[in-house]
């Protein structure tokens, strides 16, 4: 029998052509195996319970980095033709495979080795056709009949598998010590990427011709670098070079010279996968410091690359949920994973200014491998940017990086890809910036689109998601959408999305706020619906989408702000909500907002509105937070007496923002969320209990907390006290406004998600009153619960709201 086979998913780029060949050598089978738009196209002949087992492996048991979603199964007259072939891409030219000669050099014939090993005597046919030709079923049909389908999905990189890491340092391989060394289970995906199907000429690898021992491990099926497209060697791929900030070349070898440089206290900009860093030695201060000062940092914290797991054990505390921080940390995702700092850790002060924790990760490409064995000690690897822009990934934009050397490459960055970040939870990894390692892999969902949609998401970390039949491609992390590069970076994505996916959004999903720059890219597209969503409506259906759920469930939406449906800035709500719609069915108390945006920024202004909200127009003379800004305090305690009626806000954030204030954490930010960051870290583990909240109805009355905190504070209760009882007053607050809700309209599912919930002492709390309360509880685990998973949200909804009308 000869069967033909269509396979959808993420099997581009992941070593899926060698894996069936290898399975129709070992089954016996003659046919065909390439790449197209869809995915991989397979064709076989041979006994039926052969062909079977083959599409039942096939099925279920692909390689590690790959996705499968769809097997489609046809069967078609046999042929007679002998032997398994890869055959060229469905969509390329003659020569596509660009720096892979082929044994015999006529265009369009790629030779591989038989099974016995020997040269095969057959070569695919060229488009011309032949005999025994099988020619390439199109993503619009022709030959075959298969019809159409979505692009293939594009493999996220992978950080450097063992076999590679252990050639890395074998002085007798060819590949010793390159830094670029890689096959079909590691290296570069989405960053090296410009178009599907994914060959080398798609990548921006094609200016690299194979040298004769990387094209024989390329043709030869035996080999781990069977078709894979980045493969390269020091012969014949790209070059590492270290050179000054001038331009100079710094002599000797590179690797060395920058490990030496970072020992002397120097800055290093290091071309990575998806864009520059900057290194420095963590464990000095004056450089950490320094590194600070002309990024204009700020306080937000500096990752750092740790050379290997028993480094990590001796910076971070990884005792209660080791298991799930190791899986974390040693996944081919190689992200940045959030842990508790270890007393006496030799980690710089600076690094993580005010906060507990550190984000840490391993080395995920050869050249990381190679410089922290060389270092021999924990460095800092943060974003190469300029404040408030994306990563650098082109060299020119690298060369505005305040470094004193430069370690770089020729090989081009086509996609920029910041680090992703995660904490672990209850021992479960939970995303809080998807990027490098996750994106662009699609996420499947148990529902169709009935017509594309572009989903703009919202102001802060932003991304963005294009969705079509059953997938939704959430972008990586681009940042916030407050300057100029950072929109450019935007557009940018969205049109290379489109471009790869194959996809032209008819609906485009946007938030309410009138003056997000999202929603103003959104409103000029031409020739789409334009669907507006309540930012906290997405917060929850990102929810649902995420445990492929469709509802109707309470949502608690726990964020900064977010433009509501009365005009009034939101934050603290709780919703009745499915996928299409929702009620507000609770939230917390409101209060001023004084300065609008400017009360983001300083959290001492929140502390005042708070202050009257809960006590009137009283003298606070006693209070150091009045103290210290008492040049200010007057006018802005006006303000908050006599300011417009509509500027208040429920928004939890800014309710952690005023108690951090309160206490004396902070005053001002530097960065989102900071206060509340802080806030978290100050609390005590040790304190269970909580104030007492008022739920008026479903309404949180949060001013009893601020007079709980204040009480303490004239006390003199530890801040550190404080802190937890707020903590576990607000979580048991939540828990009874939520069981509430769900009693009074039947259901017994709550979904959680905002940022707020970031903070893991709350989401700890509110999870296990929930359940306790016999409510089945929700939570992100494929995307982040801040608004980097808004895009989403609103692309699912916008697909409900397409379904109900149709």
């Amino acid at each position: 029998m000869r069967s033909r086979i269509r396979v959808e998913g993420i099997v581009q780029g992941v070593g899926f052509r060698p894996f069936v060949h290898g399975l129709a050598v070992r089954y016996g089978l003659s046919g065909t195996v390439g790449n197209a738009g869809f995915g991989v196209f397979i064709e076989v002949e041979g006994p039926a319970g052969a062909v079977s087992a083959l599409i039942e492996t096939v099925s279920g048991n692909a390689p590690a980095l790959a996705v499968v979603d769809r097997v489609s199964v046809e069967s078609v007259p046999p042929t007679g033709a002998r032997g398994f072939r890869i055959v060229p891409s469905e969509t390329g030219e003659p020569g596509s495979e660009m720096g892979v000669p082929s044994k015999t050099g006529r265009p369009g014939e790629t030779c591989v080795p038989s099974e016995t090993g020997r040269p095969s005597e057959t070569c695919v046919p060229s488009e011309t056709g032949g005999p025994g030709e099988t020619r390439v079923p199109s993503e619009t049909g022709g030959p075959g009949g298969m019809g159409g389908a979505p692009r293939a999905h594009v493999s996220p990189d992978a950080a450097t598998c063992d076999d590679c890491l252990a050639e890395l340092f074998d002085p007798a391989d060819r590949r010793y010590r390159y830094p670029f060394v890689n096959c079909t289970n590691c290296g570069p995906r989405f960053t090296i990427i410009t178009a599907i199907p994914y060959d080398r000429a798609a990548t921006t690898m094609r200016t690299f011709a194979m040298c004769t021992a990387c094209a024989a491990e390329y043709r030869d099926p035996r080999d781990r670098r069977f078709h894979a497209q980045p493969v390269c060697c020091p012969a014949c791929g790209p070059t590492l070079v270290l050179h000054t900030s001038e331009g100079a070349v710094i002599a000797g070898d590179p690797v060395a010279e920058a490990a030496a440089l970072l020992r002397g206290g120097s800055i290093l900009a290091v071309k990575g996968l998806g864009g520059h860093h900057l290194a420095v030695d963590a464990t000095d201060e004056d450089a950490v410091a320094e590194l600070r000062g002309r990024k204009h940092r700020g306080d937000k914290a500096f990752a750092v690359m740790a050379p290997d797991l028993a480094a990590v054990r001796e910076l971070c505390e990884l005792d209660g949920e080791a298991s799930g921080v190791v899986a974390a940390l040693t996944s081919a995702r190689r992200p940045i994973v959030l842990l508790p700092r270890r007393p006496g850790s030799p980690i710089a002060v600076s690094v993580a200014p005010g906060n507990r924790d550190i984000g840490v990760l391993l080395p995920y490409t050869p050249l990381h491998h190679l410089l922290a064995r060389e270092l021999g000690r924990p460095f800092v690897l943060t974003s190469g940017n300029l404040s408030g822009e994306p990563i650098a990934h082109r060299d020119e934009d690298a060369r505005r990086l305040a470094a004193d050397a430069f370690l770089t490459h020729d090989r081009p960055i086509h996609a920029g890809l910041d680090d992703s970040v995660v904490r672990v939870f209850r021992d479960v990894e939970v995303p809080v910036r998807r990027a490098r390692g996750h994106a662009p892999a699609p996420l499947a969902l148990p529902w169709t689109f009935p017509r594309p949609v572009l989903a703009c998401g919202a102001q802060l970390k932003s991304t963005f998601c294009l969705a079509t039949g059953s997938h939704a491609f959430v972008s990586q992390h681009l940042g916030d959408l407050e300057n100029y590069a950072t929109m450019q970076a935007f557009a940018g994505g969205v049109a290379h999305f489109r471009r790869l996916f194959g996809i032209e959004p008819e609906v485009v999903a946007h938030d309410l706020h009138p003056e997000y720059l999202s929603t103003k890219y959104a409103l000029t597209l031409d020739g789409v619906q334009p669907i507006g969503v309540q930012h906290h409506h997405a917060h929850i259906a990102s929810c649902l989408a995420d445990n492929g759920l469709t509802g109707p469930v309470v949502g608690v939406a726990l964020d900064g702000t977010g433009y509501g449906t009365d005009g009034t800035i939101w934050g603290g709500e709780l919703l009745v909500a499915d996928l299409v719609g929702f009620e507000r069915a609770g939230h917390l108390e409101p209060v001023p907002m004084p300065g609008g945006v400017t009360a983001i920024r300083q959290p001492w202004r929140m502390a005042a509105a708070f202050l009257h909200s809960a006590y009137g127009p009283k003298s606070f003379d006693d209070l150091d937070v009045v103290r210290r800004n008492q040049d200010r305090w007057p006018a802005v305690a006006a303000l908050v007496a006599n300011g417009p009626a509509d500027r208040v806000t429920s928004s939890a954030g800014r309710l952690f923002d005023a108690v951090s204030a309160l206490l004396g954490i902070r005053d001002t930010v530097t960065y989102d969320g900071q206060a509340a960051v802080e806030l978290e870290q100050r609390a005590d583990p040790g304190v269970r209990g909580g104030y007492p909240v008022t739920v008026d109805g479903t309404v949180i009355r949060s001013t009893d907390l601020i007079r709980a905190v204040v009480g303490d504070l004239r006390r003199g209760e530890a801040s550190e006290v404080i802190a937890a009882r707020f903590h576990h007053g607000l979580a048991e607050a939540v828990v009874t406004a939520t069981t509430r809700v769900a009693a009074a309209n039947g259901l017994e599912v709550a979904a959680l998600s905002g940022g707020v919930f970031c903070n893991t002492l709350l989401l700890g709390a509110v999870v296990d009153g929930l359940r306790r309360n016999d409510l089945r509880v929700l939570l992100h685990r494929r995307i982040p619960c801040n608004d980097g998973g808004i895009s989403l949200g609103q692309a699912v909804v916008a697909g409900a709201r397409d379904r109900a009308t149709r």
